[in-house]
């Protein structure tokens, strides 16, 4: 069967049939902080700051049974700076099997106490928390930290309250990069 062809209306893509896809661009406010430290003394002062929960927040999560017994869950797991490290990549580890010689992790995370938020608002929020945050060493040499803010990745969500809650985990976000780089923006 051949596609059906499509209507452009704007940011709102139209089958012929069917449904409706809306597609928008959105410009990213992109922060990198060029760092005086070693990549190794940038990661570690990043597992320092941020706790972890890379392994049973899922399954601890379903078993609480009251939202007390979640915030103390959640409590219980961030770091001083608030946040919480869900996922790390680590590009570096394959790096070199595919003859590139680099140092570079990736960081998903956040705060579902944070997320909340602004999910209360809107679960479009769901595309862009948990955040990203990169530590990798350029070619050069120098260390840098990298990370888009949420609150520009959450531009299309026209919502005052998300603007407002993004803003504050903007800046949280932010001070984090600054106190692991000791550089800022």
């Amino acid at each position: 069967m051949a596609p059906r062809p499509l209507v452009d209306t704007g940011s709102i893509i139209r089958p012929r049939q069917g449904s409706i896809r809306m597609i928008q661009d959105i410009a990213v406010r992109h922060h990198v902080h060029l760092s005086d430290r070693s990549y190794d003394a940038v990661v570690a002062a990043f597992r320092e700051a941020v706790g972890s929960v890379e392994e049973g927040f899922d399954q601890a999560a379903a078993e609480v049974t009251s939202r007390e017994g979640f915030e103390a869950l959640a409590h219980s797991r961030e770091g001083r700076s608030g946040f919480m490290s869900f996922l790390p990549v680590d590009h570096g580890k394959w790096l070199r099997w595919v003859g590139i010689e680099g140092k570079c992790v990736m960081f998903v995370l956040g705060n579902p106490l944070i997320a909340q938020t602004m999910m209360r608002h809107s679960m479009a929020v769901g595309l862009n928390v948990p955040v990203r945050l990169a530590i990798y060493e350029d070619a050069d040499g120098g260390t840098r930290v990298a990370y888009d803010l949420p609150s520009s990745l959450m531009s299309t969500i026209h919502d005052g309250r998300v603007h407002d809650a993004a803003l504050k985990l903007d800046a949280k976000l932010i001070a984090l990069a600054e106190q692991i780089s000791g550089a800022k923006a």
